[in-house]
């Protein structure tokens, strides 16, 4: 079954090797996955890094956040840089603060001495990290679980609900000849024209008649029926 499936997968035009069309056969359709799943792979990369990392520019398409260090006498953690001093010696220090175009670095092992330099003297220390909090903040702040059962039942019941009357009256006005039958399918076709936005008031006004407010009916109800 794989051998099949390879032979299909890498079946070329020439008998032999690869022609002109079987290139371009091949680079057309990693250009086409390329635009398909490179949106994709940027979303989910992208919710793995830090709300610093989502805003930098240019953006970066990896997790990449800034080294920090741990520093006697600072309350937090210091970003740590690559500094290129005077002498040509490159050395890593922590910087306490930004002033302008110079910035105020001390050294981890003795932060007790202030040293400025400009911030064109120093590099960023970065490495790959994930942001596991984008996930778990979530479910710990809110009641996940909830959301989610109610999410489940909405869109199931509003599916089950849909099915069955639109079968129904796919099934009339397919198999049988009425007289308004034109006119039904043309105002059903019509109707699916209207958006959402256009009913929204008279929606929300009938199911706060109806007392379908606050509860799961009334966001069931609209999505079955439109």
């Amino acid at each position: 079954m794989l051998t099949i499936l390879q032979t299909f997968l890498f079946r070329t035009r020439g008998r032999r090797q690869l022609d002109a069309t079987d290139i371009f056969t091949y680079l057309y359709l990693g250009l086409g996955t390329l635009l398909m799943f490179g949106p994709v792979l940027w979303l989910v990369l992208s919710s793995f890094k830090t709300q610093a990392a989502l805003v930098e520019f240019p953006p970066q398409f990896l997790p990449y956040t800034q080294q920090t260090v741990i520093v006697e006498g600072y309350d937090e953690p210091l970003p740590i840089f690559n500094v290129t001093l005077d002498d040509g010696s490159v050395v890593q220090l922590a910087q306490v603060r930004r002033v302008g175009i110079e910035a105020q670095m001390v050294d981890p092992a003795n932060p007790g001495e202030i040293i400025r330099v400009n911030i064109d003297q120093r590099a960023e220390i970065r490495e790959i990290s994930l942001a596991w909090e984008n996930y778990t903040d979530p479910l710990e702040r809110f009641n996940f679980l909830l959301y989610l059962r109610n999410s489940v039942i909405v869109t199931v019941v509003a599916t089950l609900i849909t099915l069955l009357i639109n079968s129904m009256a796919a099934f009339a006005l397919s198999k049988y000849r009425f007289r308004g039958r034109n006119a039904i399918f043309v105002i059903i076709i019509s109707t699916l024209m209207i958006p959402i936005s256009v009913i929204l008031v008279p929606v929300f006004l009938v199911i706060t008649t109806i007392g379908w407010n606050n509860s799961l009916w009334g966001v069931i109800i609209p999505g079955a029926a439109t």
